[in-house]
């Protein structure tokens, strides 16, 4: 099945949504004007439900087919926010806001989302239900979580949701997907070391935290290559380090890290908390320092289901007519929490030869618009046939 032609006709008018979306990008769950658009556009196409507010800022719509008697309710998710990076991409429809953009592609992840919703009423050709779902706060905030425990899946009725990412340096129109552990988990440190500040002349009279924090970063390093299996997946990374003086010759009092772990497995993640819990304990006494630690879960693994895996690869050569097998991602992906609730699978899009994710000369490629656009309506036709 090539692409559906309806797509090329509606392609101008996606394109044009994507880049209204892309002038006017917002962040985490503050997504009130993309939300109010996202309604506006359901409710115009004449979507059966159209709901609001569902984690704080998200938006569903609810899209019955021409029978309804298989009971089957599938749920398409897209999400919404932008993130706080400066555009440098010189387009004409770039960020109107200083200090946001769209440097992930979810203003095309939407769009096109909104484009399969609008087919999908004007046609209606399956037996079931599609629950379009539009998330916030996908960049860090948790906005899969919130819309689930605002009881999205049991409201709605879905059964399986299914979720996709542009990918930057694959060729446009190609796919890829991996059953089971396919995004990691990413948690959140912050580690604060108390010494004894004082004259950067008299050391001796010091505890000094600068040292204590470095000999830390190091350590910290050999949680991924001493205490974990070399063929697992772990990294850990101190990302920033902040004094509590900024004086070229005093010796602070304090210094924090920040940082983040990426693991895709339970055991490496209880394994690296644990580790990094008695590195900070005892390095902290070796040099006399109070060290605390801040660990906290964020994501959880995004791991697609063999089925629905087995099925998205199979719309995607419809579609495209391949469909490889993706790689392990590091990077943490909030569509784990719904994955978490419902059976599901998420899939990688080609964005052509682009600069990569959150990087300020990103942009989505509106060539892709089409290719998912008709993956998503194929998971609806094909999951719930006449």
């Amino acid at each position: 099945m090539p692409v559906k032609n309806r797509f090329a006709e509606l392609h101008d008018d996606i394109t044009a949504w994507r880049r209204d979306i892309h002038a006017n990008p917002e962040l985490l769950f503050d997504t009130h004007r993309t939300s109010a658009l996202v309604a506006e556009n359901l409710k115009t196409f004449g979507c059966d439900e159209v709901v609001t507010g569902l984690g704080r800022t998200g938006v569903v719509g609810v899209i019955k087919g021409r029978e309804t008697g298989s009971g089957k309710v599938v749920g398409l998710r897209a999400d919404m926010d932008a993130l706080p990076i400066e555009e440098q991409t010189g387009v004409d429809y770039a960020s109107e806001i200083p200090g946001k953009m769209h440097a992930c592609g979810h203003d095309g992840h939407t769009a096109m989302l909104l484009g399969a919703a609008q087919y999908l009423v004007e046609t209606r050709n399956f037996n079931g239900t599609v629950v379009v779902i539009f998330q916030p706060a996908e960049e860090g905030g948790g906005g899969g979580r919130e819309m689930c425990e605002d009881g999205l899946m049991d409201r709605f009725g879905v059964q399986e949701v299914y979720g996709m990412h542009n990918w930057p340096g694959v060729p446009v129109g190609e796919f890829s997907i991996r059953p089971g552990a396919f995004f990691a988990a990413t948690d959140k440190i912050e580690i604060t070391v108390v010494g004894k500040g004082g004259h950067a002349a008299k050391p001796q009279e010091t505890i000094d935290p600068s040292v204590v924090a470095a000999h830390l970063v190091t350590a910290l390093q050999t949680i991924a290559s001493r205490n974990a299996d070399p063929i697992a997946q772990l990294v850990v990374s101190v990302t920033s380090m902040e004094s509590s003086s900024h004086a070229f010759n005093v010796i602070p009092s304090s210094v924090r890290l920040g940082g983040t772990v990426r693991t895709l497995s339970g055991e490496m993640r209880d394994m690296a908390e644990a580790r990094m819990g008695e590195l900070c304990q005892h390095i902290g006494q070796a040099f006399g320092a109070r060290v605390t630690l801040d660990y906290e879960r964020n994501y959880p693994v995004m791991a697609n289901h063999a089925d629905q895996t087995a099925f998205a690869a199979d719309m995607a050569r419809r579609v495209s007519g391949a469909c490889a097998d993706a790689p392990l991602v590091m990077g943490g992906e909030d569509f784990a929490f719904m994955l978490e609730e419902r059976p599901g699978a998420y899939i990688l899009m080609g964005n052509g030869d682009s600069a990569p994710v959150h990087h300020p000369e990103y942009n989505f490629n509106d060539e892709a618009i089409p290719m998912g656009c008709s993956w998503w309506a194929e998971i609806a036709e094909q999951r719930m046939p006449l």
